[in-house]
């Protein structure tokens, strides 16, 4: 949904010249016929009038970039996609009625869970306007959104879902239990992270500790479906899966890239601190340097679970989740299942552009420590498992189930 702000000509002429060079300078992607691209953009862009043009005008330019983490939006905007507004991603689903979305992570303590949406439930309107594949679900933020949702059942139901408006700059917009934990089966643990909120992480640092003692498993089941990302505090999980100080990757700024470097000399970031006082020290250690940074491993001693663990990923795991998928699967540290994640593991910054504007790149870029980029690729499982329908509808969850086999044979 585009904004209702009205510019001049004049006006989008300046806000183009601030993207072109805010492009130029920042992205992490140099673009070689930048320029040329700009210009061949540019009469499209200031003759278009109406605010949903426009927009839409400048996203066509910066489709060119090819890179996730791109966004240009007016800070009006308050509709965003699924899984930051409610805590559910979808999936497309044919169904006897044509195509239609299909719930497929509903997070546990998030809006959609909630408002009573289970996996398998199917998206038929949103304030009664019908949304069908490939059109993206957009969902308001600080007002009641009426979802028209058929149930498993086969009953349609109308139902109300209150998003508040987030905090000042945070993302993800909206928070669901962030980490829940149980036994899949005897001896089995199993440990879902629905996201990786904060920069360092403390809190979920602390619910993985809290679970991996409380469950006390001689073998692990890790859940990072639908985990959409965020800071850095997925360490902890990568650490409790090797018992020593492994590197994991490392994300470099585009100086860094033109300027040369040496993974084994970047900055390390190998220890989440206990209390968040500390967090002022670490600030002062990596606010004044280059953004590139090497991440290594806690060094947490051996578990039970070691050589016995599972991950579960799939097509909306995203972002630092992808980093620890990268790294699990480099190392060889558990066997993963379910589907190829997103391929969306960058650094974003977010730039004023003018008249309310605001334009997100993707200003470092990661590897893993053997140099994989996982950007537009992802991580491919090594057993692939389809969610379907029909399963969810049965109450089913087969790549949980596929992941309890593998883990009690090992």
């Amino acid at each position: 949904m585009a904004s209702t702000v009205k510019l001049n000509a004049q006006q989008r002429t300046q806000i183009l010249a601030r993207v072109s060079e805010v492009v130029a300078k920042n992205h992490i992607k140099p673009v070689p016929n930048w320029p040329t691209l700009v210009a061949e953009h540019r009469e499209r862009i200031v003759r278009a009038e109406d605010p949903a043009g426009f927009e839409q005008a400048v996203v066509d330019l910066l489709e060119n970039l090819g890179m996730s983490h791109t966004r240009f939006y007016h800070r009006s905007l308050n509709r965003f996609p699924a899984q930051r507004c409610i805590n559910a991603t979808y999936q497309p689903y044919e169904s006897p009625g044509g195509p239609r979305w299909m719930f497929q992570d509903v997070h546990e303590g998030g809006p959609a869970a909630l408002a009573g949406i289970e996996p398998g439930d199917l998206l038929i309107a949103i304030a009664d306007r019908e949304v069908r594949p490939l059109q993206i679900p957009l969902l308001a933020m600080g007002q009641t959104n009426t979802l028209t949702v058929e149930k498993k059942t086969g009953q349609v139901r109308r139902l109300n879902i209150p998003v508040g408006m987030p905090k000042r700059g945070k993302r993800p917009l909206t928070e669901p239990r962030i980490a829940s934990w149980s036994r899949a089966a005897d001896g089995v643990g199993c440990i879902k992270i629905s996201m990786f909120p904060g920069i360092v992480g403390i809190d979920v640092a602390r619910d993985t500790d809290r679970a991996v003692r409380e469950l006390d498993c001689s073998r692990l089941i890790v859940d990072l479906r639908g985990n959409c990302g965020g800071g850095i505090g997925g360490l902890r999980l990568m650490s409790y899966l090797t018992p020593g100080k492994l590197p994991v990757g490392y994300s470099v700024t585009r100086r860094a890239l033109s300027r040369g470097y040496d993974k084994e000399r970047l900055p390390r970031f190998d220890r989440i601190p206990s209390r968040k006082s500390a967090l002022f020290g670490l600030a002062l250690r990596f606010a004044f340097r280059d953004r590139s940074i090497a991440i290594f491993t806690e060094g947490l001693g051996p578990q039970k679970f070691h050589g016995r663990a599972v991950l579960l990923v799939n097509q909306h795991t995203a972002s630092a989740a992808e980093m620890m998928t990268g790294f699990v699967k480099e190392n060889r540290l558990a066997t993963i299942v379910g589907t190829r994640t997103a391929g969306q593991v960058l650094g974003g910054k977010v730039f004023k552009v003018g008249y309310g504007y605001l334009l997100g790149i993707p200003v470092t870029n990661y590897l893993t420590w053997n140099g994989t980029m996982l950007e537009g690729n992802g991580v491919q499982p090594d057993e692939s498992v389809e969610v379907t329908h029909g399963s969810l509808t049965e109450g089913r969850d087969i790549q949980l189930e596929r992941a309890v086999a593998i883990a009690e044979s090992t």
